[in-house]
């Protein structure tokens, strides 16, 4: 081949796979407003009025807080903290912080079908660096604790291009001076892919800089945003007793020595309509008695087990306000040490309007220094009483969470069995602890049994009823009949059977005792778990008390 034909093809291989492209585009192809978070570009953009910014609401909840809440009926976001509660009703220039008002430059909004919160004062509350490029108007967004590689521009006679890909051959976004720093994003064949001080993504070739030091975002301001909580612990486990309070708060003259309780939790809160109203059963004179034992006093609330009333309430912003300001009210007047919620017989579809709630809740009664708890259920198939609790978002938020191990076998069951064997306790606590974790778990233990009643029909089948037994009135019903009692090894519980030859009728019990009573904390060490809670006190027999205190210690 001649030096003439290797001439050519030399200059077509220059021209069309070596030469450097001088094109200069505009970085994100234009677009105007970019947001970029911690190195990538978002697709949503943010909107600036009057100077402000204002972000869409959808970037905040996927990107920065998943917890931020849209309440529908109030048209309002609402923000929750450890410790802070802000609420931004759309269209509104003042905004309410912990119930205070809070002036806001520009309002909550809707654009073409997004909505978009203020920044402002969002800033005060996420830790999270918020800040906007004078010169290309990207906002860059990046978590405290954040760490990204830098380097710097090296010396030479011309500007370093920032392409738009990893070639020579792609436009160029940017020009870098030497000395100019960058965030090393990532790396591709010989490129490294940037993020300039300006805010613009791109490609620098790796000739082109040297890597320096590690950036990490430190914010001064999330120092002074309030009090961080503490959970209230003892110096041992937490040991809960319910205290049922149906109309009338119990003679406490007559409640005798409860060694190793600290926590008792009366049944004095309970929602009486669908306005978010709440029935008070609370008796001063049982907190004095019970703070001069030394117990921790924590009021229950309960939604009163109706799903409609239920409903109402959760889903309005209002409503639940309504209830929170009354529990903050009783908690207060009854010097209580914290509050127990006990929500059962929800719709599912109040799943989400629920955690909202306890979010809402949480915040305030930790400003009085309130301990918070809830109570859930191991996990079933059952919409209206386990598949509505978000276990997980619920004890991301609360102190405390009780699993109500009970009852394996209810009270209309169709077949007669244990309220809660210890295999499927265990069971069931092992699902929860997928969700909780242990060190905020209260194992829930029953005080009760039930005899069960099992009586042969005309038709040859079998008919099954039940009643639950106190320990007392089952020990009763059992030495009543001369029975003796044998270990189950199934359920891990002692157990009785018993024909009557009058009716005919077959009784069987699984015996709830101080034997069953100790493989239950032996569970709670096992899994060290935060504690026990007992459903109820008045069930017990009184050696229950230090079989319990004793195993856990």
């Amino acid at each position: 081949m001649s030096f003439f034909l290797l001439a050519i093809f030399g200059s077509i291989y220059w021209f069309f796979v070596l030469r450097a492209s001088t094109e200069h585009v505009q970085p994100y192809n234009g677009d105007k407003n970019v947001i970029v978070y911690e190195g990538s570009r978002k697709e949503s953009t943010y909107i600036l009025e009057s100077e402000q910014i204002l972000l869409p609401f959808d970037f905040i909840k996927e990107n920065i807080d998943p917890a931020i809440f849209w309440d529908e009926p109030t048209h309002s976001v609402i923000v929750t903290t450890k410790d802070k509660v802000l609420r931004m009703e759309s269209g509104e220039v003042v905004a309410y912080l912990n119930k205070k008002p809070v002036d806001l430059l520009v309002p909550v909004k809707e654009v073409d079908g997004t909505r978009y919160v203020p920044l402002d004062p969002l800033e005060k509350l996420y830790p999270y660096s918020f800040e906007r490029k004078a010169d290309t108007g990207v906002l860059v967004v990046e978590k405290e604790g954040y760490e990204i590689q830098q380097a710097k521009v090296i010396a030479a006679e011309e500007k370093q291009a920032v392409r738009t890909g990893a070639s020579h051959r792609t436009p160029i976004v940017a020009e870098l001076s030497a000395g100019e720093v960058v965030d090393v994003l990532g790396k591709k064949d010989n490129w490294y892919r940037v993020l300039t001080a300006s805010g613009v993504g791109g490609f620098i070739s790796e000739k082109s800089i040297e890597m320096t030091d590690v950036r990490k975002v430190q914010l001064e301001h999330m120092t002074a945003t309030g009090q961080q909580h503490d959970a209230w612990k003892p110096e041992g486990k937490i040991n809960l007793v319910w205290e049922h309070v149906v109309s009338k708060n119990p003679d406490v003259s007559k409640i005798g020595a409860l060694p190793g309780v600290n926590v008792v939790t009366p049944t004095w809160f309970e929602m009486k309509d669908a306005e978010g109203n709440l029935l008070n059963r609370a008796d001063p004179a049982y907190v004095k008695w019970a703070h001069k034992r030394g117990y921790k006093v924590w009021g229950l609330v309960t939604n009163g087990f109706n799903p409609d009333w239920t409903k109402s309430v959760l889903s309005s912003y209002d409503k639940r306000d309504q209830l929170i300001a009354q529990l903050l009210y009783y908690a207060h007047l009854y010097d209580l040490d914290g509050i127990n919620i006990d929500f059962e017989n929800v719709y599912l579809e109040e799943k989400e309007e629920l955690v909202q709630f306890v979010r809402e809740l949480t915040p305030y009664l930790h400003q009085q220094g309130l301990t918070v708890s809830i109570d859930v259920t191991i996990k079933s198939n059952a919409k209206q009483w386990s598949m509505f609790l978000d276990r997980k978002a619920l004890a991301e938020v609360v102190d405390y969470v009780a699993v109500m191990t009970y009852d394996e076998h209810w009270a209309a069951s169709p077949k007669a069995g244990s309220v809660a064997s210890l295999p499927w306790v265990e069971r069931g606590l092992q699902g929860v602890l997928e969700e909780v974790p242990n060190e905020k778990l209260l194992l829930g233990v029953p005080f009760y049994t039930r005899l069960w009643t099992e009586s042969k029909q005309a038709d040859g089948t079998v008919k099954v009823s039940s009643k639950a037994y106190s320990m007392t009135k089952a020990q009763e019903w059992i030495n009543e009949r001369k029975l003796t009692p044998v270990m189950d090894e199934a359920s891990g519980q002692h157990y009785v059977e018993y024909k009557d030859s009058k009716d005919g009728n077959v009784y069987k019990m699984w015996i709830e005792d101080v034997t069953s009573m100790k493989k239950r904390m032996e569970i709670v060490n096992k899994y060290n778990l935060a504690g026990v809670a007992s459903w109820r006190r008045g069930f017990e027999v009184p050696e229950i008390w230090q079989a319990i205190d004793e195993t856990l210690k």
